[in-house]
């Protein structure tokens, strides 16, 4: 199964009172792998970027063991689940080698936000997005 994988570098700023990172960022790592995954989809122009955007419908974390700070980057790798017409679902896992720290699995719809109502997602976003299903 292809998968994306981004190498997130962790902030010393994350780490909570227990000398952990925050579960709170957990999502932000989720966040900007999806962000790198997908930005070639992402129109260079505001206004066509207004109408063919993205939103987290759904968004589930599980986390199996505490990820302590340290100055080399976490891996992310994701891949894709239940395309439909207008969602699709993201498989994230927040690891070292074979050692998981979190797995999520986020819902993604297409969305105008021009029009603030869903749409279905192009052709050329459906290749893109495809390219990491199994």
């Amino acid at each position: 199964m292809p998968r994306y994988t981004n190498m997130c570098a962790l902030r010393w700023s994350d780490m909570d009172a227990n000398g952990h990172m925050n579960n709170a960022v957990y999502a932000t790592y989720l966040e900007e792998t999806r962000f790198r995954m997908f930005s070639q989809i992402v129109p260079d122009d505001p206004a066509e970027r207004l109408s063919s955007n993205f939103v987290v419908s759904e968004q589930t974390i599980k986390f199996a063991r505490p990820l302590v700070y340290r100055e080399e980057p976490v891996t992310v790798e994701a891949w894709i689940t239940d395309m439909k017409g207008a969602s699709f679902t993201i498989c994230c896992e927040i690891k070292d080698g074979e050692e998981i720290y979190v797995s999520a699995r986020t819902l993604m719809v297409g969305y105008d936000s021009a029009a603030k109502r869903p749409r279905r997602l192009s052709e050329y976003e459906r290749s893109i997005i495809t390219s990491f299903t199994g």
